[in-house]
């Protein structure tokens, strides 16, 4: 049997012509039946902060799998937020919208069909603008007391912290991570030390021991500091003064970008 140029043979209708055809089948009843493999895995995707993310992969599956997503071993639902997105017989997809900090993490595809399974895994990371979501308030305090300003940061990468009072910068704390005095090495023995080699005795046997060197002095207090946590941010007034009135800044900074807030500080 030939075929013309225009198609089937003039005369000839399609159903006479799908009984008399040679006994094909069709491209999806041509795959081999077996467990699902995968053929491109997945990426590690960057999510900006308010911008949607899509992870990719290529399967190879028959008969057709179920899909299944996950983060973090959880279970992802087809839904708003995630989107289970099948773009041709052998890529899926899962997008993540409207990205938030809290999307970070790993997503695994689990791909089944009766013959088996596959899975793959990749991260997706969130970036967020430096920002600060609650500043400091303004306070009122008495002389001699202790004021703190907190101010409530968000970023990532982890944002650069500084405090400003005035236009002047603020110092943070360095006095996190000091450890225990070290030991020292020393040697005594009956043959050693001032009384050791008196009335004509020789010099005994030595043996080391340690001792603990004299504590060092700890660096004093700092009476105005700052101190960084994982969310939030802290200045410190010990002992605060007339002198400590004024106009404080707290920034925080990373590649995304920067935010700010005052508080103003009134002693007396």
């Amino acid at each position: 049997m030939m075929r013309s140029r225009k198609g089937l043979w003039p005369g000839l209708s399609r159903e006479l012509w799908a009984l008399i055809r040679p006994a094909g089948r069709s491209r999806k009843e041509l795959r081999e039946k077996g467990p699902p493999r995968v053929l491109e895995p997945l990426k590690d995707v960057v999510l900006i902060e308010g911008s949607a993310a899509k992870l990719t992969c290529r399967i190879s599956a028959f008969p057709d799998p179920f899909i299944r997503w996950s983060k973090d071993g959880k279970e992802l639902r087809d839904g708003p937020k995630y989107r289970y997105v099948f773009e041709d017989p052998d890529v899926v997809a899962l997008v993540v919208r409207d990205g938030e900090l809290a999307d970070l993490g790993q997503y695994s595809i689990n791909v089944t069909n009766p013959f088996g399974q596959c899975s793959d895994s990749a991260r997706i990371l969130v970036e967020v603008p430096a920002k600060i979501q609650k500043g400091p308030d303004n306070t009122k305090a008495r002389k001699g007391t202790t004021v703190t300003l907190t101010a409530e940061i968000l970023g990532e990468p982890a944002p650069d912290v500084g405090w400003t009072k005035d236009g002047e910068d603020i110092e943070e704390d360095d006095r996190r991570g000091l450890g225990p005095p070290r030991n020292v090495a020393g040697v005594t023995g009956p043959g050693t030390g001032r009384r050791g080699t008196e009335l004509g005795k020789e010099p005994g046997p030595l043996r080391r021991v340690l001792t603990a060197a004299p504590p060092s002095s700890p660096p004093p207090l700092r009476r105005v500091f700052f101190e960084i946590g994982s969310t939030t941010t802290t200045l410190t007034i010990r002992r605060a003064t007339p002198q400590d009135s004024g106009k404080y800044e707290v920034y925080v900074e990373n590649s995304l970008g920067m935010d700010q807030s005052f508080a103003r500080v009134d002693v007396a």
